[in-house]
């Protein structure tokens, strides 16, 4: 039974009304909220507002490095260390290396660019910024609703967003409701503020719908993933970043560490891998467990244990690359557009800014009686901001690694050491990540090592402290749009990259009854990273949100 046939079986869905509805309780999503029950007590009139969470608490599903620089929640929450804002540990130390296979090279601090310099930030658990942040929206009388998926976009016939669906409830694998089916509800609101991260389900359809992408460079993005360490005392540097390039990725594959101190003896250790890689054969999982091997970074996890792991997509294509961010009825906010600095390696004061911008549009307009129309003063005001100026800076970034890392270090250099970001020109990309790949024959094999179980391990032993979970008795949330593909294209000319581009072991290729290949999904194990999304060559898989309440339970990440 398909979802619009179980609608018109079990419908109507209950709705409920609100002025605002915002779908994600990230950074970027809390802050919009804040933001607008701040401007309403300032007005001295109500605004309803209501956040959506597919995780099963905020936090759930947060996952970044991070250091946090705290210009947008100085602004957001003034007396955020009163209200015990869990910004602990300050930066104390920065360091950057170039790896060799067997050694490394550190860069002068004095000719480290000033998007690495760290000084005046804070070393996190974006999680449990993330919580914190909840627990002071719903202090001003925000609506907070974890575990429930936005699935479903409300549009009328005029072409205006007018809310979202939250996903059914309790049915099958099979598509038939079961006995604990349970409708979805309407959330109908004057303004949807859509925040559900990089590469939103929503957010992908609303580019579509709205051609907000007209006019503007691909979006290009990353994988990263993440573990946190309990390490020994000796290792234990609170405050210090390191970040390093090179090792073991090859000259033309963007990517990089990074190695965060936090208080506690812990550490967050984690990889970045451009998703325009082209070599079908790279495992960004694997490059990271074989990073963790390094001489250089050995010694910091030797006795150590590990606590967590996770990988998430993230925006990098930067300001060139940010859609529209308005259409009929609601806005784009956080890495939802791409509000990312790659050059900064930071996102969650972007969200946050971004967040707020959006809301004060927002607010100015329900004042004026307005309800469904284009929010202009939004991207009016990004203009206008130290955000638009920051990101302005950073633009050619990510462009320049294209060329590979020798030019793009140097000319990255060039631009934020020397010209302080003032480049005269602008480099721009025209093809998307999966345009990339190119034929297996036509790339280098890659052969990894097996991990040692010490500091490299493998995929389901990561899923394991992933506390990842989904109702297995659930309809699959990674569908192919044409079964044949996998096996016909992608095994065939790619080698089946599936398989490796996955950081959680959902893609594999097994044996089928006729002797032939097969693929298999294992969704049960999906972390919501969206890689599968992004860099499938055919763009063949979709993913969508499954069970409200499903995927990661991620702690202290």
């Amino acid at each position: 039974m398909t979802p619009q046939n179980i609608l018109e079986q079990y419908g109507p869905r209950e709705a409920m009304e609100y002025d605002v509805v915002v779908v994600g309780a990230g950074p970027a999503g809390l802050a919009s909220a804040i933001r607008l029950k701040q401007l309403a007590a300032q007005q001295q009139h109500e605004i309803s507002v209501c956040v959506l969470e597919k995780g099963s608490e905020p936090g759930a599903h947060i996952l970044s490095g991070a250091i946090m620089d705290p210009r947008a929640l100085d602004e957001l929450l003034p007396d955020w260390k009163a209200q015990g804002a869990p910004l602990l540990q300050p930066v104390t130390e920065d360091q950057f290396l170039f790896l060799g296979e067997h050694g490394a090279r550190a860069v002068p601090a004095a000719l480290q660019p000033e998007c690495f310099r760290n000084h005046g930030n804070y070393v996190i658990s974006l999680g449990n910024v993330v919580r914190w942040l909840a627990q002071q929206a719903e202090s001003l009388g925000v609506e907070i609703f974890p575990g429930f998926a936005a699935a479903e976009l409300l549009v009328d016939e005029a072409g205006v967003v007018r809310g979202v669906a939250t996903g059914n409830m309790g049915v099958g694998r099979d598509g038939e409701p079961g006995p604990n089916f349970q409708l979805g509800m309407e959330l109908r609101a004057k303004y949807t503020v859509f925040a559900e991260g990089a590469r939103g389900q929503l957010g992908r359809e609303l580019i579509a719908r709205y051609r907000l992408d007209a006019g503007r460079d691909p979006q290009s993005y990353a994988i990263g993933l993440k573990e946190l360490w309990e390490v020994s005392p000796e290792q234990a540097r609170p405050g210090r970043v390191l970040h390093t390039a090179g090792w073991p990725l090859d000259g033309s594959t963007y990517g990089g560490s990074f190695v965060y101190h936090l208080a506690d003896n812990q550490v967050a250790i984690g990889f970045v891998v451009g998703l325009d890689y082209r070599n079908p054969w790279l495992s960004p999982f694997e490059e990271f467990q074989r990073f963790k091997t390094h001489p250089a970074i050995r010694p910091i996890l030797d006795g150590g244990k590990r606590l967590g792991y996770g990988a998430r997509a993230l925006t990098a294509g930067g300001i060139l690359a940010l859609p529209k961010l308005v259409f009929p009825g609601g806005c784009m906010v956080g890495c939802e557009a791409g509000f990312l600095n790659a050059s900064r390696i930071k996102g969650s004061h972007a969200a946050l800014k971004s967040g707020m911008l959006a809301a004060e549009a927002i607010a100015e307009a329900l004042a004026a009686g307005r309800d469904g129309d284009e929010l202009d003063a939004y991207p009016r005001a990004f203009e206008a901001s130290w955000l638009y100026t920051e990101l302005r800076r950073a633009r050619n970034f990510k462009q320049w690694f294209k060329k590979g890392r020798l030019v793009g270090t140097l000319m990255t250099g060039i631009e934020q050491w020397l010209l302080k970001g003032r480049m005269p020109w602008t480099v721009h990309r025209e093809q998307p990540d999966h345009a990339m790949l190119r034929p297996a024959a036509e790339m280098p094999r890659i052969d990894y090592p097996k991990p040692d179980g010490k500091v490299s391990f493998d995929r389901l032993s990561s899923v394991f402290i992933s506390n990842t979970n989904h109702e297995e008795d659930q309809p699959a949330h990674l569908t192919l749009k044409d079964a044949s593909v996998p096996v016909g294209i992608n095994l065939a000319r790619y080698a089946g990259p599936e398989q490796r581009y996955c950081p959680a072991g959902v893609y594999e290729f097994v044996d089928a009854d006729d002797g032939a290949k097969r693929l298999q999904i294992n969704a049960q194990n999906c972390v919501h990273c969206k890689t599968c999304d992004i860099k499938d060559p055919t763009q063949n898989i979709v993913w969508v949100a499954p069970e409200g309440g499903g995927g990661p339970n991620y702690v202290g990440m």
